[in-house]
C-alpha cells in the first residue's frame, strides 16, 4: 500500500469517528478543497469546514472504498448517510474524491457528487423541483459559506 494511500485512509476512517482534528492531520497547510457546495475552500477554511461538519452532524454513518493513490495522485470514493440540519430529512450522498498530494499530505481535493439528488434529499420538494437549477445551487452554497464563517468567527478558526 502506497503511503498516499494510507493518507486517504486515515481521513476516511476520521471522519466515519467524526474526528475531525485526525482527518485535518491529513492535510497540507495550503491544501485546497472543492465540491458542488463548497466550491473554493482554501487552508484554515478547509480544516474549519470539516470542524463544523463533524461537530453538527447527526445520525451520521460513513462508508468508504475504491482508494487507490501513488505518489502525486489518489481517489476514492464513499457515502455519507445522515440528518440533513437544514431539514431534518435524511440524507445518502455518493461522492467520489480526487486528490493531490505534497510532502505526503492531501494538498488538493475535489469531490463530486450529483447535486440534484443530494438537493431532493435534503430539501425535499423544492430541491427536486429546483436542485438541477443554479439559482438553488447558489443559494445553498452561499448558505454554506455563512454557516461557515459565522462558525469560523465563533471558534476563532
Amino acid at each position: 500500500m502506497h503511503t498516499n494511500e494510507k493518507v486517504i485512509e486515515a481521513l476516511y476512517s476520521s471522519f466515519q469517528k467524526l474526528n475531525a482534528e485526525g482527518m485535518i492531520r491529513c492535510y497540507h497547510p495550503e491544501v485546497k478543497f472543492s465540491d458542488p457546495v463548497f466550491p473554493d475552500l482554501r487552508g484554515n477554511e478547509v480544516t474549519a469546514m470539516w470542524k463544523m461538519l463533524c461537530s453538527q452532524a447527526k445520525n451520521f454513518e460513513l462508508t468508504y472504498g475504491e482508494i487507490e493513490a501513488y505518489e502525486h495522485f489518489g481517489k476514492a470514493h464513499w457515502q455519507a448517510s445522515y440528518d440533513f440540519s437544514g431539514s431534518g430529512r435524511r440524507v445518502r450522498n455518493t461522492i467520489n474524491s480526487r486528490f493531490v498530494f505534497r510532502d505526503s499530505l492531501i494538498i488538493q481535493q475535489y469531490d463530486d457528487f450529483n447535486f440534484w439528488k443530494w438537493s431532493s434529499m435534503a430539501l425535499g420538494p423544492a430541491g427536486l423541483i429546483l436542485g438541477w437549477t443554479p439559482i438553488l445551487r447558489n443559494k445553498v452554497r452561499q448558505q454554506a459559506a455563512t454557516r461557515l464563517h459565522k462558525f469560523m468567527q465563533k471558534t476563532n478558526g
